[in-house]
């Protein structure tokens, strides 16, 4: 165990090793052991090493900790001792020496490190296969196969790009993904296209070769077969050769690299050139000194250029090329069988090759960003080299001049980057007025408008200040910020609008007037006078709130009657004792004495000691009857008084009255009186109707109290905020009712009310706004051809509008400047200076040329180019390089002129047309120099010196083009609805203006600018956006009459639809759900069951029905008048309809009655009934009495009974009674409300037990507990419109030309609608189309063919040009050619491309070479996909060049075929199927064929190929045998088949034919079918009839399927003919009397849906 590991395992490999020999030794050694087990025990203790029963163990490494940041950090751990078992034991039992370390030094990481490192992700490897489970792989690969790549990982220190420890990385992050599981996709073979046509014959006459290409459609991956031969070839033949075939061709071939001349070949050129100098000076003589200096100034002129050029090293250097005769097995051959009369020239002039220069790295810029934030993104810094020398003649680009790499500013002086955060002015005045709807009749007063509306305010970004702790809204703080870009506040935008509530004013109410009172003095305390005051009061029953405030707002209170003979005290009468006949007699003549309690002027009983000065009302005189006397009832009450007052006109009068209850006898009683003595008639209410009462006017305007000084500057009354206490007054003055202002000493003085009181002064608020903001900045950069004078603003925002007398906002918002003369645009632009001299190869070149003497022919010349600004003014290159368009051609061809050359000058530009049609244009040269004199060039065929052409007929037509934009008003216009002007509520709507684009074409069908056609671009065409109409409903109708004349009830009022909303109007409110037109709105009311009472007269006399003229006396009927009375404070006043009072409680009108007679006793009317006690019980009882008036004679008739009872009976004579309450109203708003907080009442009601609602005070009286709270707040939802935001600008085109460009403008819901507002429009985006504007750009045109000067093969040119083109920028348009003048201001770009190749080389095959031919079109972008899902590895595109041979014998000397492939973006996933065509015969067509339709070979699956040959093995050669489709022998129709033990066709037997007779051919013409075989003709026998061969065995021997069929159907036909027959014989059963079950009505049972 203690052994290391690497030792124990590299002995266990040996001995693995060597076990065969070890074996032999092993086996005496266990003998030995086994013969001396002690002697072998003993010693093994001291030989092998004791086991290891304890190791150190250690926990992972704890945190690093330490003072600083960085690598001087340290990081322990816990170290323990424990047992191999695992359990831990004590630190003496290991060893000592072993003992693991517990702590190590580490990096501490600080946060500021997250900059300084980070995770370094290499990329992902190859993607390596898993090992299958399954090692069996399928036929058929499906998806592909699973497979694992890896990636390197590691944690670097940026600045140094040097690795360091991954747990300083893992602080800040996790470890990325070490792998990931990736696919590797089947196998995916070449596919190649179908072969072309074959080309023509290679030879017109004798043999030749013919060949056929294709190309490749989609590369061979993941590991696929390569490509098939994209070539085919074969012999063909033409006619015989006449002539001899010509076997050789010149052929020129590569120029060499550009190469200067060497030193000695100069030197040696200059000898020879400056002899022939120093001759042609004999020849020429001396110069005069003007041309020496003209000569010295041209050369200075030639160096200062060559200074000017230190970007561009231009070296003109020469390159050769070898010409050689070649015959057609492509050996070389002497020239001289290749004669012609010029050979190809094997040299030229060039220009040496350089690569770009560049200089260092400039020092990193300062970073962009100068604070330090976390938070938001991090700034850039910049460093630049500039280009020390311009590439020449190369293909490479320079290297980039400008490096960015993102930064933080760092360190301890760097400031915190500011934030920004939303700032909000104060909430505007609350408003209803927006949440009207349009027929809203108090649009046309808004001033007492209440409820809930809705207030505004405004948004403002501003610099947040984070040296204030906390944000105090005080006003300095308000004015410390100034506003900023609305940009730099990032978080979420605060609520511009909100709901608020105006509370609405609680109107007075007062209680109905008390009855007026006694004449009083005006101040009891001070009773001076004779002049009193009868007063009568109401009290306020609801209290007002709003508008003046306090009382002002309710009528009077009191009332005042101006009376004669006032008293503060007076004696009131209760009741009447009882009469009391004089001198103590039983009956007769006597008096009533006044049971009296002293009262005050208000009615309330007072000390009688205060009524001294009153009168005692006198004892009232009366009579007791005697027998046989006139009986009379006691007298009714007064009536109410006819009149309130007495005037002229008017008298008060009260009646009473009183009857006969019994006549008096004949002999010596009292008779009755007359009837004028049973009614009594006073005057009442003798006061004038001269009224009087003190009438408020509304408080006036709360003034500042300078006398009241104890108030501080700021305090609170009523929970308001207030800085001084003021002073208001009304006017206070006396006013006769019906009169007007009389005196004031008419009203009573001492009842005024109060004229001034104290008020709250509100504070005083005065305008603060913001400072001003920032100037906007001028534009920076220069726009050329834009000459407005740009301008800069500023504004400010009012956070605090002026209130109570503040100061007013009287400075300007919003300040403009114009911004300082724009910086003039700086274009620039390349100079070119004059070509230098055309510079020739070097002499030791050309010396064996012809024409080397004469110093001519072809060469190059270099020129300067320098930048310049446009005035002319010198600029650095790198400007014109940024700003000037590509650099100039620096080096050109040229041709030094032999004396053999014609010399021309340049072609002018074409004259110009002038617009007429078929005009002609002209351009012109001219022959210069020495070759006017030369006859050849003055040949005008083959230097022609004019070139005519005609001029284009210019024909144009407009027509429109796309859609029709959406309707759009006039700028600035929007409607204002039924003249609203209510913020929110102007819509647009109304009339505008929809557009549609106008094309220009010219007569070619060419798009050019619009103005050709005198079109401003558009079609115009008035349009209407109809405007929003609100749901418009009725006004609320009347109130209906309660419900219930006693108690709680209902009135309900309602409005009635008039017409639906339209157009996005606001909504109609829920409807009633029966006919969907009326609003209900429904509250409880209570109708007072003392309003309308049954008023009494007393009974008549009663009526004798049966009369005894004797006695006067006997059984009758007695009638009173009933009559319903409105009740008020006075008493029943006026008579109203029966029909309002309880018609249950209606009196009786009559009833019989008994008159006594004359010596009979006489008894009073019965008095009330007694109260039962509650609860209701038969138990009980309850009584009346009645008093007896008049005793009988001796021979009279006794008094019956004086008291009468009665059981009491719940709900006949005694009732319970119980508080109930009513339902919720509706919410209910005030009347100038629309919504907002409003108030749901219900009603008490006082129950009685039979169900009917009484008065109040029957459940008052028992005192029953009233738990219920009667008002509750409710809210109704306030209707917000939405609201929009302007709309934006018209968006940049969406296309710089052609026809599809849109120009767009948004808006944005700035408050969404709520309830039952105007809902948000659809339409919040409008388009229209942009003017049309035709697209010129650059094209080539097709390469020329291969071009070998002077030779029949070799390496040549080919040519192409670049023509100005315009479209109108759809797909399908075709492009057209227009002159070049139209894409004069267009770089010349070509699929953005900016370097233009007009020019390159290629290889002309000489007669019998072998070579490749033109690459072929990219082919489609095509992904790698599965079942139609890309599996994301990027599209690719292949195009391929395939070989073509013209000898046979050269085939051995082919290239190979090539092939070039690229990734793409626009890639589409492609699926490839078999195709088969129908049989022929026994054969057909398969093919591939990829889902576009394209025929292709490879792509399709090799296992799922259909059959193109089905032909049978062995061959059908039995008669009357075919192979059928499934690839065995059948047999024709008619015959049938036998087959051999084998399965195979042994012969064909004829079937016996059935003869079916037909109607048609009743002599027994047979009509015979038999099964029509695809591949054989149809032959009837002769005869109109058909023949059927039955066979019922199939080619395998088989009985066939419809044999089965013709079994089972007769079968079936047997069982039913059975059955029939078993029914037919059976005996029928009596049949059961039928029940008359009448059909029940189909019910449905209602389940309380409307809808039913």
């Amino acid at each position: 165990m203690g052994l290391p590991a690497g030792r124990s395992s590299s002995r266990s490999r040996g001995s693995a090793g060597r076990r065969p020999a070890v074996l032999p030794l092993l086996l005496p050694l266990l003998l030995l052991l086994l013969l001396c087990p002690g002697a072998c025990r003993a010693a093994a203790p001291g030989e092998a090493e004791a086991p290891i029963l304890y190791l150190w163990k250690t926990g992972p490494w704890g945190r690093c900790m330490g003072d600083g940041c960085g690598p001087g950090g340290i990081q322990t751990r816990a170290v323990w001792c424990a047992h191999v078992e695992g359990w831990t034991t004590l630190h003496t039992n290991c060893k000592p020496a072993e003992r693991p370390s517990n702590q190590q030094n580490c990096f501490k990481v600080c946060d500021w490190h997250k900059e300084l490192y980070d995770w370094r992700l290499g990329p992902w490897n190859q993607c390596q296969p898993v090992i299958s489970k399954s090692l069996e792989k399928p036929l058929e690969c499906v998806k592909g196969e699973e497979g694992i790549q890896v990636r390197e990982i590691t944690c670097i220190e940026k600045e140094k790009d040097v690795p360091a420890e991954d747990i300083i990385c893992e602080y800040f992050e996790p470890k990325p993904l070490l792998e990931q599981a990736c696919l590797i996709p089947c196998r995916q073979d070449c596919i190649v296209s179908e072969f072309s046509a074959w080309s023509e014959c290679s030879k017109t006459c004798g043999s030749g070769l013919q060949h056929r290409t294709r190309h490749v459609v989609a590369p061979p991956q993941f590991g696929g077969s390569g490509c098939p031969n994209l070539t085919e070839f074969q012999v063909c033949q033409s006619g015989p050769c006449e002539a001899e075939e010509r076997g050789y061709s010149l052929q020129v071939g590569p120029w060499s690299a550009c190469s200067m001349a060497h030193a000695r070949q100069v030197r040696q050129a200059r000898r020879r050139g400056k002899s022939k100098e120093r001759d042609a000076d004999r020849r020429k003589g001396l110069r005069d000194p003007e041309a020496r200096e003209l000569i010295k100034k041209k050369r200075n002129r030639n160096r200062q250029n060559r200074q000017e050029n230190k970007h561009w090293d231009i070296q003109i250097g020469y390159q050769t090329r070898e010409v050689m005769c070649t015959n057609k097995t492509g050996k070389a051959a002497d020239l001289s069988f290749c004669q012609q009369e010029k050979l190809p020239m094997t040299f030229q002039a060039c220009v040496m090759t350089k690569e770009c220069q560049v200089s260092e790295w400039s020092e990193w810029s300062p970073c962009s960003k100068t604070c330090h934030d976390m938070a938001s993104p991090k700034g850039i810094r910049v460093r630049t080299r500039l280009i020390r020398q311009f590439p020449i003649g190369s293909e490479r680009k320079c290297p980039e001049l400008e490096e960015k790499e993102p930064c933080v500013s760092q360190g301890e002086g760097v400031a915190p980057c500011a934030t920004y955060s939303w700032r909000t002015t104060e909430w505007t005045e609350c408003r209803v007025d927006p949440l009207l709807s349009q027929q809203d009749k108090r649009r046309g007063n808004q001033t007492a408008l209440c409820g809930g509306g809705i207030q505004t305010r405004e948004v403002y970004c501003v610099q947040a200040n984070e040296n204030l702790l906390s944000q105090l809204n005080t006003h300095k703080d308000k004015e410390a910020s100034k506003p900023v870009d609305l940009k730099l506040c990032t978080g979420p935008v605060p609520n511009t609008t909100q709901l608020c509530h105006i509370p609405c004013p609680i109107e007075c109410e007062v209680s109905p007037w008390t009855a007026w009172g006694p004449c009083t003095y005006e101040n009891c305390n001070d009773q001076q006078g004779k002049k009193g005051f009868k007063l009568r009061k109401r009290r306020i029953s609801n209290e007002p709130t709003g508008g003046s405030g306090g009382s002002g707002s309710c009528p009077n209170l009191l009332e005042a009657i101006p009376c004669e003979e006032p008293s503060c005290y007076d004696w009131k009468a209760v009741r009447l004792g009882d009469c009391e006949p004089d001198n103590g007699k039983e009956c007769g003549p006597g008096t009533q004495v006044q049971e009296v309690v002293c009262i005050n002027s208000d009615g309330e009983e007072v000390d009688r000691q205060l009524c001294r000065d009153a009168i005692l009302p006198i004892p009232v005189a009366c009579d007791v009857p005697c027998p046989k006397d006139c009986v009379l009832s006691m007298w009714s009450a007064w009536s109410s008084c006819s009149h309130t007052c007495s005037g002229k006109t008017t008298e008060g009068k009260q009646i009473r009255a009183r009857s006969i209850l019994a006549y008096a006898g004949e002999e010596g009683g009292v008779q009755c009186p007359n009837s004028s003595a049973l009614q009594e008639v006073r005057s009442c209410n003798e006061h004038p109707c001269t009224v009087y009462h003190w009438q408020t006017g509304p408080w006036g305007q709360c003034i500042e109290d300078t006398s009241v000084s104890s108030f501080n500057t700021t305090t609170t009354w009523n929970g308001e905020a207030s800085c001084s206490v003021g002073m208001q007054t009304r006017k206070v003055i006396c006013v006769r009712v019906n009169v007007g202002q009389v005196g004031p000493k008419k009203c009573p003085e001492s009842l005024r009310p109060e004229t001034v009181r104290p008020c709250l002064l509100p504070c005083r608020k005065d305008c603060i706004v913001t400072p001003y903001s920032d100037w906007t900045s001028c534009p920076s950069s220069c726009k050329e051809g834009d000459s407005r004078i740009k301008k800069q603003t500023r504004h400010r925002v009012i956070i605090q509008l002026p209130a109570n007398g503040g100061r007013d906002c009287t400075d300007p918002l919003y300040e403009e400047k114009a911004c300082e003369a724009p910086q003039v645009c700086q274009s620039y632009r390349w100079k070119t200076h004059k070509w230098r001299r055309c510079q020739l190869v070097p002499w030791s070149v050309r010396q064996d040329s012809p024409g080397a003497q004469e110093g001519c022919g072809p060469g190059r010349q270099a020129r300067a180019i320098t930048c310049r600004k446009q005035d002319g003014g010198q600029a650095g290159i790198h400007e014109c390089l940024r700003y000037a368009g590509p650099v100039p051609a620096l080096t050109q061809a040229c041709q030094m002129p032999c004396q053999d050359d014609c010399q021309l000058t340049s072609w002018s530009r074409f004259s110009s047309c002038n617009g007429d049609c078929g005009a002609v244009r002209t351009r012109k040269r001219a022959i210069i120099g020495k070759s006017k004199k030369k006859e050849k060039c003055k040949n005008s065929h083959l230097y022609p010196l004019i070139e005519t052409q005609y001029c284009p007929c210019d024909k144009y037509n407009a027509q429109p083009v796309g859609n029709w934009s959406d309707c759009i008003l006039p700028e600035g216009k929007a409607e204002v609805l039924l003249g609203m002007k209510v913020q929110g509520d102007i819509k647009e709507c109304g009339q505008g203006y929809r557009y549609q684009a106008m094309a220009c074409y010219d007569q070619n069908g060419r798009l050019v600018e619009t103005s050709r056609c005198n079109s401003h671009g558009y079609i115009e065409e008035a349009c209407i956006i109809p405007c929003p109409s609100d749901c418009k409903l009725s006004e609320w109708s009347n109130w209906s009459r309660c419900s219930k004349s006693c108690g709680s009830g209902v009135k309900v009022r309602s409005k009635w639809l008039r017409e639906k909303p339209y157009n996005g109007g606001r909504p109609c409110p829920k409807l009633d759900h029966v006919n969907q037109a009326q609003v209900y709105e429904v509250v409880p009311c209570h109708s007072d069951c003392s309003q309308y009472v049954w008023v009494t007269e007393p009974w008549s006399i009663c009526k004798v029905t049966f009369v005894n003229t004797r006695d006067n006396c006997g059984e009758g009927v007695q009638t009173r008048k009933v009559r319903c009375m409105q009740n008020t404070a006075d008493g029943p006043s006026d008579h109203v309809e029966d029909y309002l009072c309880d018609p249950e409680e209606m009196p009786l009108g009559s009833r019989e009655c008994k008159l006594p007679c004359p010596e009979d006793c006489v008894v009073s009317e019965w008095g009330p009934w007694t109260r039962c006690s509650l609860p209701c019980n038969q138990s009980s009882f309850r009584q009346r009495s009645a008093d007896p008036i008049r005793q009988p004679a001796e021979e009279g008739r006794a008094c019956p009974d004086t008291v009468e009872k009665e059981p009491c009976n719940l709900n006949k004579n005694c009732f319970h009674y119980d508080y109930n309450v009513t339902d919720w109203s509706t919410c209910q708003l005030s009347e100038k409300a629309v919504c907002g907080n409003g108030i749901k009442t219900r009603m008490l009601d006082c129950v009685r037990s039979d169900g009917k609602s009484v008065n109040l005070k029957y459940c008052e009286e028992l005192g029953l507990e009233k738990t219920w709270q009667m008002n509750t707040s409710c809210v109704v939802e306030c209707p917000v419109n939405c609201q929009l935001s302007d709309w934006s600008p018209w968006s940049e085109c969406s296309q710089t030309c052609g026809l599809t460009g849109k120009m767009i403008r948004r808006r944005t819901v700035t408050q969404p609608f709520q309830g039952d507002g105007r809902p948000c429009p659809a339409l919040m985006e409008q388009s229209k189309p942009c003017p049309v504007k035709p697209c010129y750009q650059w094209r080539y045109g097709p390469w020329s063919a291969c071009q070998v000067q002077d030779a029949q093969c070799g390496e040549g040119t080919r040519i192409r040009n670049i023509s100005c083109v315009v479209s109108d920028g759809s797909a399908d348009d075709f492009i057209k050619v227009v002159d070049e003048e139209f894409c004069t201001d267009i770089e010349p770009t070509i699929d953005g491309n900016k370097k233009v190749v007009l020019e390159e080389t290629c290889t002309q095959p000489c007669p019998g070479d072998c070579y490749l031919k033109d690459w072929s079109s990219w082919s489609l972008c095509q992904l790698t996909c599965v079942n139609g899902e890309d599996l994301g590895f990027g599209g690719i595109q292949v195009r391929s060049r395939a070989v073509i041979i013209q000898e046979l014998e050269n085939q051995h000397l082919c290239p190979e075929q090539k092939l070039e492939t690229k990734s793409c973006d626009d890639g589409q996933c492609y699926e490839y199927k078999w195709m088969a065509s129908a049989w022929k015969g026994s054969s057909r067509t398969v093919w591939c064929q990829r889902s576009d339709g394209v025929n292709v070979t490879g792509g399709c699956l090799v296992v799922r190929q259909p059959d193109a040959d089905r032909s049978c093995n062995p061959p059908c050669s039995q008669p009357h045998s075919y192979c059928s489709e499934t690839r065995t022998c059948s047999c024709e129709e008619g015959y049938t088949e036998v087959m051999s033990s084998s399965g195979m066709l042994e012969q064909c037997t004829l079937i016996p034919v059935m003869v079916i007779p037909t109607v048609e051919d009743r002599r027994g013409d047979v009509k015979t079918s038999r099964a029509v075989h695809p591949t054989q003709p149809s032959s009837n026998p002769v005869g109109r009839g058909r023949t059927w061969f039955l066979q019922p065995f199939g080619p395998d021997g088989r009985l066939k399927t419809w044999v089965y069929g013709v079994a089972a159907g007769a079968f079936v036909l047997l069982i039913f003919i059975v059955s029939m027959i078993y029914l037919a014989c059976k005996k029928p059963k009596k049949p059961q009397r039928r029940q008359n079950n009448r059909l029940k009505p189909l019910t449905l049972a209602y389940d309380g849906d409307a809808d039913m």
